[in-house]
């Protein structure tokens, strides 16, 4: 994989040049995927920022080593992104790998974990919020209580509805 340069925009030749792929190609990837937005400048031409060449090398990884759809991976992209906005708990952890090792762990990870529905199923037994907390564990213990209604199905709507 190429390096991306330290710049602030680059050009859609650039951006070509350091993914791999042909113009017409990120054109129709900015139409399939919101994530990926380029700037226009004042003559039209698309300018790209380091987050958009990111992107578009996250893309081109998802569909074509990984072997992903359009769909799936505007799915897989959407997860993280919505993965990437929570807040992450921090800890008294050494150095953190590099990413590329990252990715390869997290890969390994996602290929041994159990399917969507079954992990909405599973929870963690997580020990009580007390550090003046307690309205976060309420929402939790009634997001864990509509997990089951969903997964329980029309059966328990039926029962509400009457």
């Amino acid at each position: 994989m190429t390096a991306i340069p330290e710049k602030l925009y680059f050009k859609i030749g650039e951006v070509c040049e350091i993914v791999g792929v042909q113009a017409h190609v990120l054109r129709y990837w900015e139409t399939e995927f919101s994530m990926l937005t380029p700037q226009k400048n004042r003559a039209g031409q698309r300018t790209y920022r380091r987050r958009d060449v990111e992107m578009a090398l996250r893309i081109k990884e998802l569909l074509y080593e990984e072997q992903y759809t359009i769909a799936g991976a505007k799915k897989r992209l959407a997860n993280e992104t919505r993965g990437a906005s929570k807040l992450k708990v921090v800890g008294s952890e050494p150095a953190t790998a590099p990413a590329s090792t990252q990715r390869s762990q997290q890969r390994k990870d996602e290929r041994a974990a159990p399917a969507p529905r079954e992990r909405a199923r599973e929870f963690p037994s997580t020990p009580p919020v007390k550090d003046k907390r307690p309205p976060l564990q309420q929402i939790v213990d009634q997001l864990r209580e509509i997990l089951l209604l969903l997964d329980n199905g029309d059966a328990d709507l039926k029962s509400f509805r009457r």
